[in-house]
């Protein structure tokens, strides 16, 4: 993966990395690991900023044969302690540096590594355990083999459309989860195509590092990143940027054509999750909502729910057949395979369907009909003892005009049974650490007091 010419650039954390420096600090950390102890078929925990010390304390974990579990570096430390605990690395490497700034895009880190007492190498061939970053219901663990990345990073080199080399990405979305460490990371370092990561997470931040090189750009983040570029009002000429490619969650109505408005360029989609990586792409944003299935990746549509084709179950150690049975992965989302062409439509979450008075109502019909009305940004729809609340983030939250601007155009889109009971503005929706949007209860109703 680091093969190449020595003197070619690779990443930039703020200035650039050439593949020889990746080398070199990769040998560094993993010297740093072999010290303490961590030797081909251990397991090292990295909670760790995006920054180049992470990706080479990574890159060194594999270069030593041993198992990457990645914790997300934002977690308390005793939710760091519980996932020591349950997964039980030998070696938990973190930073001698103190947390990144908020909107900052990568950090300053010094890995330091150390052994812990009562860890335990791994049982399986996994090269990968990630904890899943859904917005509902405790982390499931999932592990991913040396195969199964190397098959993704496959399906990224057929897809015509994802970046190859003379050009470069722009990464918006975090390196310690699936989408900006596959999909970004890796398939960069694999198809050797720079990689940027902005200093500043902001509209400014953003342009203005895709404004600083002239290559060929595609700029990989989660839908709320479109948002941003797509609400921008000063956006620079940018001849240099060729798409932007968005995956994480459901992308609200409107907001490709308001993307390609801005820049003249397509907002592509893909479909994936933890356990498989991509699994279906648009990212010429001419099929949307469908989306074309990888290569090798066989979607099936089983009483309304996909179900994907897997050799093995993602989740060591459970036996859960709701999960994984008979060869397929149950993704609990709910979505649609067209007979004739194998495009697959998301819908939503399979468990968003409820009854009120007798009466199925689809939640996410109702999000989506929220997030469609020109007073909101974006909504998340929620079921509460027996009824419908929404959380919306607009402009200027909370004024009166706003509250009925929003409640009038309801009755017009939706049934009186499908309206939400309770409308709660705020300026903005809180997000998990990947940036999709919270649908905590708890957390909604304490963001809004």
């Amino acid at each position: 993966m680091l093969a190449g010419p020595a003197d070619q650039e690779c990443l930039r954390f703020g200035a650039p990395v050439d593949r020889a420096a990746l080398r070199a600090l990769v040998a560094e950390q993993a010297a740093r690991l072999a010290a303490v102890g961590l030797r081909r078929g251990g397991t090292a925990a990295l909670r760790l900023a995006p920054s180049l010390g992470y990706v080479a304390a990574l890159l060194a974990c594999w270069q030593l044969g041993a198992r990457a579990v990645l914790l997300d570096h934002r977690l308390t430390d005793r939710e760091v302690a519980l996932a020591v605990e349950r997964l039980a690395p030998e070696v938990l490497v973190e930073s001698a540096h103190g947390p990144a700034a908020a909107l900052r895009g990568f950090a300053e880190t010094d890995p330091v590594p150390v052994a812990l007492p009562n860890g335990r190498p791994a049982a399986t061939g996994h090269a990968l355990v990630q904890l899943s970053s859904g917005s509902t219901g405790p982390a499931k663990v999932i592990a991913r083999t040396a195969a199964d990345l190397l098959r993704e990073l496959d399906c990224y080199a057929r897809l015509e459309a994802f970046p190859k080399a003379g050009g470069r990405v722009v990464l918006l979305s975090s390196v310690v989860h699936v989408l900006g460490l596959v999909g970004g990371l890796l398939n960069s370092l694999y198809a050797r195509v720079p990689l940027t990561v902005p200093a500043r997470m902001t509209t400014a931040g953003i342009l203005a590092t895709i404004a600083a090189d002239d290559r060929p750009t595609t700029v990989i983040g989660v839908p709320f990143h479109a948002e941003l570029l797509a609400g921008a009002t000063d956006a620079p000429p940018l001849p240099q940027l060729r798409r932007m490619i968005v995956a994480g969650e459901l992308v609200r109505p409107g907001l490709p054509a308001a993307f390609t408005d801005r820049y003249g360029v397509p907002l592509g989609t893909m479909y994936g999750m933890t356990e498989l990586g991509v699994i279906a792409t648009d990212l010429d944003g001419a099929l949307h909502p469908e989306a074309v299935p990888v290569h090798g990746m066989d979607v099936r549509e089983d009483g309304g729910e996909l179900h994907i084709a897997t050799a093995a179950s993602p989740y060591p150690g459970l036996t859960d057949p709701t999960r994984w049975s008979d060869g397929r992965l149950h993704t609990r989302d709910a979505g649609r395979v067209d007979p004739a062409t194998g495009r697959i439509t998301v819908l939503g979450r399979r468990d968003s369907q409820v009854s009120i008075g007798g009466l199925k109502v689809d939640l996410n019909e109702v999000e989506h009909t929220l997030a469609a009305l020109p007073e909101v940004r974006e909504a998340v729809v929620v079921f509460v003892d027996g009824a419908i609340e929404a959380y919306l983030a607009t402009e200027s939250a909370g004024t009166a005009d706003r509250a009925d601007a929003v409640r009038e155009a309801l009755t017009r889109e939706l049934a009186a049974f499908k309206r939400p009971r309770q409308l709660t503005f705020l300026p903005a929706l809180p997000r998990t650490a990947t940036g999709k949007l919270v649908r905590d209860t708890a957390a909604l109703r304490a963001a809004a007091r």
